[in-house]
């Protein structure tokens, strides 16, 4: 694996950064931020991943946030 000390989401996993997000915002501010409906309808930690990983574009947001989140809180 190559060294990336430009990058804040190297070596951080899908599930981690998901339940940073769940942890700091919850579920239902989460599914403000980003309207999919695995953050809206029954949301687990489970469906939200299996629906991620699948996504792009859903993941692509989630990771924008997850940045936000870590940009804000500095």
């Amino acid at each position: 694996m190559e060294h990336q000390p430009n990058n804040p989401l190297h070596g951080l996993r899908l599930d981690t950064i998901l339940e940073q997000l769940v942890s700091h915002y919850g579920w239902e501010e989460l599914g403000e931020r980003i309207t999919i409906r695995c953050f809206t309808h029954d949301p687990s930690i489970k469906s939200s991943l299996k629906f991620l990983r699948k996504t792009p574009w859903a993941r692509e947001r989630v990771e924008g946030l997850y940045l936000k989140m870590l940009r804000d809180s500095k």
